[in-house]
Protein backbone atom coordinates (compact mmCIF):
# COMPACT_ATOMS: atom_id res chain seq x y z
CA UNK A 1 0.00 0.00 0.00
CA UNK A 2 1.33 3.20 -0.90
CA UNK A 3 0.04 6.65 0.01
CA UNK A 4 0.01 10.25 -0.58
CA UNK A 5 -0.35 13.23 2.15
CA UNK A 6 0.12 16.87 1.79
CA UNK A 7 -0.93 18.60 5.02
CA UNK A 8 -3.86 16.74 6.27
CA UNK A 9 -5.14 15.38 3.23
CA UNK A 10 -4.24 11.55 2.97
CA UNK A 11 -5.38 9.57 0.41
CA UNK A 12 -4.47 6.15 0.06
CA UNK A 13 -4.03 3.79 -3.26
CA UNK A 14 -6.07 0.90 -0.85
CA UNK A 15 -7.59 -1.97 -2.95
CA UNK A 16 -11.02 -1.47 -4.56
CA UNK A 17 -13.62 -1.43 -2.61
CA UNK A 18 -17.70 -2.45 -3.61
CA UNK A 19 -19.48 0.91 -3.44
CA UNK A 20 -22.98 0.46 -3.49
CA UNK A 21 -24.61 0.51 -6.37
CA UNK A 22 -27.71 2.92 -7.87
CA UNK A 23 -30.74 1.40 -6.80
CA UNK A 24 -31.67 -1.65 -8.63
CA UNK A 25 -28.50 -1.91 -10.56
CA UNK A 26 -26.88 -5.28 -9.25
CA UNK A 27 -23.22 -6.16 -10.65
CA UNK A 28 -23.32 -2.36 -12.84
CA UNK A 29 -20.68 -1.18 -10.39
CA UNK A 30 -18.70 -4.29 -9.19
CA UNK A 31 -18.35 -5.42 -13.07
CA UNK A 32 -16.92 -1.89 -13.32
CA UNK A 33 -18.47 -1.29 -16.34
CA UNK A 34 -18.75 -3.15 -20.19
CA UNK A 35 -15.74 -3.02 -22.05
CA UNK A 36 -17.39 -0.42 -24.21
CA UNK A 37 -16.92 2.09 -21.25
CA UNK A 38 -13.43 1.04 -20.84
CA UNK A 39 -12.95 2.49 -24.21
CA UNK A 40 -13.90 6.11 -23.18
CA UNK A 41 -11.73 8.43 -20.86
CA UNK A 42 -13.61 10.37 -18.65
CA UNK A 43 -12.84 14.13 -18.80
CA UNK A 44 -12.78 14.89 -14.75
CA UNK A 45 -12.46 18.42 -13.45
CA UNK A 46 -11.21 18.69 -9.64
CA UNK A 47 -12.63 21.34 -7.21
CA UNK A 48 -11.44 21.41 -4.11
CA UNK A 49 -10.20 25.11 -1.61
CA UNK A 50 -7.02 23.59 -0.42
CA UNK A 51 -4.75 23.95 -3.88
CA UNK A 52 -2.75 21.26 -2.47
CA UNK A 53 -5.30 19.39 -2.14
CA UNK A 54 -6.25 19.93 -5.84
CA UNK A 55 -2.35 19.29 -6.58
CA UNK A 56 -3.14 16.23 -4.66
CA UNK A 57 -5.84 14.47 -6.10
CA UNK A 58 -4.46 15.60 -9.81
CA UNK A 59 -1.07 13.47 -8.70
CA UNK A 60 -2.98 10.39 -7.24
CA UNK A 61 -5.27 9.98 -10.39
CA UNK A 62 -2.65 10.35 -12.82
CA UNK A 63 -2.07 6.96 -15.05
CA UNK A 64 -5.69 5.72 -13.74
CA UNK A 65 -7.04 3.86 -16.87
CA UNK A 66 -10.60 5.55 -17.41
CA UNK A 67 -10.21 8.67 -17.04
CA UNK A 68 -7.99 12.10 -17.30
CA UNK A 69 -8.00 15.31 -15.06
CA UNK A 70 -9.01 18.24 -17.31
CA UNK A 71 -8.45 20.99 -15.32
CA UNK A 72 -8.40 22.15 -11.10
CA UNK A 73 -10.03 24.63 -9.67
CA UNK A 74 -11.21 26.30 -6.18
CA UNK A 75 -14.63 25.76 -4.72
CA UNK A 76 -15.82 29.81 -5.51
CA UNK A 77 -15.22 29.40 -9.10
CA UNK A 78 -17.40 31.05 -11.75
CA UNK A 79 -19.06 27.80 -12.87
CA UNK A 80 -20.76 29.24 -16.18
CA UNK A 81 -16.71 30.01 -17.40
CA UNK A 82 -15.35 27.21 -15.79
CA UNK A 83 -18.11 24.37 -17.50
CA UNK A 84 -17.29 26.13 -20.88
CA UNK A 85 -13.37 26.08 -20.54
CA UNK A 86 -13.04 22.70 -19.24
CA UNK A 87 -15.62 21.13 -20.46
CA UNK A 88 -15.83 18.16 -17.85
CA UNK A 89 -17.81 14.97 -18.27
CA UNK A 90 -17.33 14.88 -14.20
CA UNK A 91 -16.88 17.04 -11.16
CA UNK A 92 -14.51 15.51 -8.57
CA UNK A 93 -15.17 17.77 -5.66
CA UNK A 94 -13.10 17.65 -2.56
CA UNK A 95 -15.36 18.94 0.26
CA UNK A 96 -12.04 19.33 2.98
CA UNK A 97 -11.46 19.14 6.25
CA UNK A 98 -13.56 21.89 7.03
CA UNK A 99 -16.53 20.74 5.21
CA UNK A 100 -18.92 22.06 8.03
CA UNK A 101 -17.77 25.78 7.27
CA UNK A 102 -17.59 25.26 3.40
CA UNK A 103 -21.15 26.19 1.67
CA UNK A 104 -21.72 24.06 -0.90
CA UNK A 105 -23.87 25.44 -4.37
CA UNK A 106 -26.82 23.39 -5.70
CA UNK A 107 -24.99 20.32 -7.12
CA UNK A 108 -27.76 19.26 -9.77
CA UNK A 109 -27.55 22.82 -11.23
CA UNK A 110 -24.27 22.74 -12.63
CA UNK A 111 -24.91 20.41 -15.54
CA UNK A 112 -22.30 18.00 -14.80
CA UNK A 113 -22.46 15.45 -12.40
CA UNK A 114 -20.57 15.67 -9.32
CA UNK A 115 -18.42 12.72 -7.33
CA UNK A 116 -18.21 14.32 -3.75
CA UNK A 117 -15.20 13.60 -1.35
CA UNK A 118 -16.25 13.87 2.25
CA UNK A 119 -13.87 13.58 5.44
CA UNK A 120 -16.39 11.98 7.61
CA UNK A 121 -19.44 9.52 7.57
CA UNK A 122 -21.69 12.58 9.23
CA UNK A 123 -21.41 14.49 5.65
CA UNK A 124 -22.33 12.12 3.56
CA UNK A 125 -26.00 12.89 3.71
CA UNK A 126 -25.28 16.57 3.45
CA UNK A 127 -23.65 15.96 -0.01
CA UNK A 128 -26.31 13.37 -1.02
CA UNK A 129 -28.59 15.91 -0.36
CA UNK A 130 -27.34 18.69 -2.53
CA UNK A 131 -27.05 16.46 -5.66
CA UNK A 132 -24.14 14.97 -5.62
CA UNK A 133 -24.48 11.97 -7.88
CA UNK A 134 -21.65 10.18 -5.77
CA UNK A 135 -20.34 9.88 -2.24
CA UNK A 136 -17.17 8.71 -1.33
CA UNK A 137 -15.16 9.07 2.16
CA UNK A 138 -11.86 10.65 1.39
CA UNK A 139 -9.90 7.84 2.48
CA UNK A 140 -11.00 5.77 -0.51
CA UNK A 141 -8.43 4.32 -3.07
CA UNK A 142 -7.43 5.75 -6.03
CA UNK A 143 -9.25 2.71 -8.00
CA UNK A 144 -12.33 3.12 -5.79
CA UNK A 145 -12.28 6.77 -7.15
CA UNK A 146 -11.71 6.50 -10.42
CA UNK A 147 -14.28 3.41 -10.40
CA UNK A 148 -16.95 5.97 -8.95
CA UNK A 149 -15.88 8.36 -11.49
CA UNK A 150 -16.45 6.56 -14.47
CA UNK A 151 -19.68 5.14 -12.84
CA UNK A 152 -20.75 8.72 -12.69
CA UNK A 153 -19.70 9.91 -15.67
CA UNK A 154 -21.80 6.85 -17.59
CA UNK A 155 -25.54 7.88 -15.54
CA UNK A 156 -24.93 5.97 -12.44
CA UNK A 157 -25.31 6.83 -8.66
CA UNK A 158 -22.94 5.67 -6.46
CA UNK A 159 -22.87 5.83 -2.65
CA UNK A 160 -20.12 5.05 -0.08
CA UNK A 161 -20.99 1.82 1.88
CA UNK A 162 -21.31 4.25 4.99
CA UNK A 163 -24.40 5.79 3.52
CA UNK A 164 -26.32 2.92 2.16
CA UNK A 165 -28.61 2.34 5.45
CA UNK A 166 -29.02 6.44 5.38
CA UNK A 167 -31.54 6.34 2.03
CA UNK A 168 -35.19 7.72 3.91
CA UNK A 169 -38.17 5.73 3.58
CA UNK A 170 -40.65 7.57 1.46
CA UNK A 171 -42.72 9.75 2.70
CA UNK A 172 -46.89 9.69 2.32
CA UNK A 173 -46.79 11.99 -0.37
CA UNK A 174 -44.23 10.92 -2.29
CA UNK A 175 -45.47 6.84 -2.15
CA UNK A 176 -48.44 8.28 -3.26
CA UNK A 177 -46.71 10.79 -6.25
CA UNK A 178 -46.44 7.63 -8.99
CA UNK A 179 -48.88 4.48 -9.74
CA UNK A 180 -48.16 1.13 -9.32
CA UNK A 181 -47.37 0.54 -13.12
CA UNK A 182 -45.36 3.70 -12.86
CA UNK A 183 -43.47 2.17 -9.71
CA UNK A 184 -43.15 -1.22 -11.97
CA UNK A 185 -41.30 0.64 -14.74
CA UNK A 186 -39.55 3.06 -12.79
CA UNK A 187 -37.88 -0.37 -11.04
CA UNK A 188 -37.06 -1.50 -14.58
CA UNK A 189 -35.86 1.51 -15.85
CA UNK A 190 -33.37 2.01 -12.98
CA UNK A 191 -31.83 -1.34 -13.92
CA UNK A 192 -30.54 0.17 -17.08
CA UNK A 193 -33.47 -1.68 -19.06
CA UNK A 194 -34.63 -0.29 -22.82
CA UNK A 195 -38.47 0.87 -23.05
CA UNK A 196 -38.24 -2.08 -25.44
CA UNK A 197 -36.76 -4.75 -22.33
CA UNK A 198 -39.02 -2.84 -20.18
CA UNK A 199 -42.46 -3.52 -22.54
CA UNK A 200 -41.57 -7.04 -22.67
CA UNK A 201 -41.11 -7.68 -18.57
CA UNK A 202 -44.34 -6.07 -18.40
CA UNK A 203 -46.33 -7.00 -21.38
CA UNK A 204 -46.87 -3.98 -22.67
CA UNK A 205 -46.00 -2.10 -25.93
CA UNK A 206 -42.74 0.09 -25.99
CA UNK A 207 -45.35 2.88 -26.90
CA UNK A 208 -47.17 2.76 -23.83
CA UNK A 209 -43.81 2.11 -21.79
CA UNK A 210 -42.48 5.72 -23.43
CA UNK A 211 -45.57 6.86 -22.05
CA UNK A 212 -44.87 5.90 -18.54
CA UNK A 213 -41.55 7.39 -18.91
CA UNK A 214 -42.68 10.42 -19.90
CA UNK A 215 -45.29 10.81 -16.75
CA UNK A 216 -42.72 9.58 -14.17
CA UNK A 217 -40.29 12.57 -15.41
CA UNK A 218 -43.13 14.72 -15.45
CA UNK A 219 -44.20 14.13 -11.78
CA UNK A 220 -40.80 14.09 -10.60
CA UNK A 221 -39.95 16.99 -12.63
CA UNK A 222 -36.87 15.45 -13.75
CA UNK A 223 -35.12 16.13 -17.05
CA UNK A 224 -33.97 13.05 -18.05
CA UNK A 225 -34.46 8.89 -17.11
CA UNK A 226 -31.44 9.04 -15.03
CA UNK A 227 -32.54 12.09 -12.91
CA UNK A 228 -35.36 10.85 -12.37
CA UNK A 229 -34.06 7.72 -10.82
CA UNK A 230 -31.97 9.72 -8.67
CA UNK A 231 -34.98 11.96 -7.62
CA UNK A 232 -36.97 8.61 -6.98
CA UNK A 233 -33.85 7.50 -4.93
CA UNK A 234 -33.75 10.79 -2.89
CA UNK A 235 -37.75 10.54 -2.10
CA UNK A 236 -37.44 6.94 -0.84
CA UNK A 237 -39.07 5.37 -4.10
CA UNK A 238 -36.02 3.07 -4.85
CA UNK A 239 -34.01 0.69 -2.50
CA UNK A 240 -30.49 1.07 -2.37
Amino acid sequence: MSNWETGRLVFSSAPLLPCSPAPLLPNRILTLFPYRYRMHITRVLIVAADPLARAGLALFLEGQDGCRVVGQVGSGADWDEVLAVYQPEVILWDWGWDSHTAALPALADLAVPVLMLVPTEELLGPAWQAGAQGMLLRQAGAEQITAALVAVGHGLVVLDPAYSPAIPSPTAEAADLLSGREVEVLRLLASGQTNKAIGQVLAISPHTVKFHVSAIMAKLNAQSRTEAVMLATRNGLLPV
